[in-house]
């Protein structure tokens, strides 16, 4: 096999394996499995659409020492043979009475002793992409050996992102900004939201994202309803508030942040509204250090907000950002994370401008020793207006 790594040098991915592996002494595992796109993707940089087909599973197990364990289906052996793995196990799938099981359950058995454990994430935002009926025979057929969860080992190393990491989600928030910047050539009064979605992806992909998994918003009069439905033929009209939200992916790395514009002059309420998100995110650039945690964050935007005489929108007020669209922290009231150095965040406050109708503003930055550093291009104070 070769010592090339895909994205990003062999010894990025061994740091990542290795802080992984201090998680997993501290909690007295001798393995982690991991099967999820995001998970597998960290540790061994295999990058692919083909997650999109839900037939097979796939599986990377994480020794207490040395590199991981790939058991795949025998299509991903090329493209996993170009990372920095040497131990690729394969078998032709889907295999309707063995779809990996055996060789996952051999090389468990390998590598934990009988009286050890294998750790799982199991938490919040964590899935197990296997049919669950495979996963309870795994469990038998490992027997003594017990199963936990790791989700914390997972996330705590994965929520730190290293320069390399960075650079590649700085990268991707370029291309939204210069996607951002070009909103006026397509969108106008008149022009059918959904033709304005499709357009904004395909700008997307001419300014260089790989592809575009997430496109969202919204537009109405004094504000938008929802901003997760899909985009209708309703053409913009004059006192219109037009949002326009993007996951973007370059090097399987997201960028995920919004840009409001106003269909003509804006109202009242929605200036009041813009000025109070911009100055509320402003705050959170000002004030936000490592050590503080996201329901502080929560607290300081949602506590500048009605103190402006504006209404806080519910629901989190920003999350982490890095190989999936959003990542934990969440920033609510309940959540207690403490926020660390390193961490790729959006600051997300949203405002109800009136009844139904909202207004959101989003970043994204990287919180340094010193406070937030921003990835995304600033928005521009006044909502720039589309004619």
């Amino acid at each position: 096999m070769s010592e090339a790594a895909p994205l990003f040098t062999v010894e990025e991915y061994r740091g990542r394996v290795a802080l992984l592996q201090s998680g997993m002494k501290a909690a007295q595992l001798g393995g982690l499995l991991l099967t999820t796109p995001a998970d597998v993707f960290y540790v061994t940089g295999f990058l692919t659409r083909f997650w999109e087909s839900p037939a097979r599973p796939w599986f990377i197990l994480i020794p207490a020492n040395g590199r991981p364990i790939a058991i795949i289906p025998s299509i991903g052996a090329a493209l996993m043979g170009q990372s920095w793995l040497h131990d690729i196990r394969t078998w032709d799938a889907p295999d309707p009475t063995d779809d990996g099981v055996s060789l996952l359950v051999d090389a468990i058995c390998e590598t934990i002793p009988n009286n050890g454990a294998l750790g799982i994430p199991m938490g919040l935002e964590t899935n197990l992409r296997m049919p669950l009926a495979d996963f309870e025979r795994v469990k038998r057929r490992i027997e003594p050996r017990r199963v936990t969860d790791a989700t914390a080992i997972v996330q705590r190393v994965r929520e730190i992102k290293s320069e390399a990491e960075i650079d590649k989600i700085k990268s991707t928030c370029e291309i939204a900004d210069r996607a951002f910047v070009r909103v006026p050539e397509f969108a106008s009064s008149g022009r059918p939201l959904d033709q304005i979605f499709r357009d904004f992806q395909i700008a997307l992909l001419q300014e260089g994202a790989d592809w575009v998994s997430y496109v969202a918003g919204g537009a109405g009069q004094g504000g938008y309803g929802d901003v997760i439905s899909p985009a209708n033929a309703q053409p913009l009209v004059k006192g219109d508030v037009l949002m326009l939200d993007t996951g973007a992916v370059r090097d399987g790395y997201f960028c995920d942040f919004d840009r409001n514009y106003s269909v003509g002059p804006p109202s009242s309420a929605v200036q009041r509204a813009q000025e109070a998100l911009f100055a509320a995110t402003n705050l959170a650039l000002e004030m936000l250090r490592p050590g503080m945690t996201a329901a502080d964050l929560h607290a300081l935007m949602t506590n500048h907000l009605r103190n402006a005489g504006v209404v806080p929108g519910g629901g989190r007020l920003g999350h982490g950002l890095g190989i999936t669209l959003t990542e934990w922290p969440s920033f609510t009231a309940k959540d207690t994370t403490p926020l660390r150095e390193g961490m790729v965040l959006t600051l997300e406050p949203g405002v109800e401008v009136s009844a139904g109708k909202f207004l959101v503003h989003e970043e994204n930055v990287v919180l340094r020793a010193s406070g937030p550093e921003l990835l995304s291009s600033r928005a521009p104070q006044e909502l720039p207006r589309l004619e």
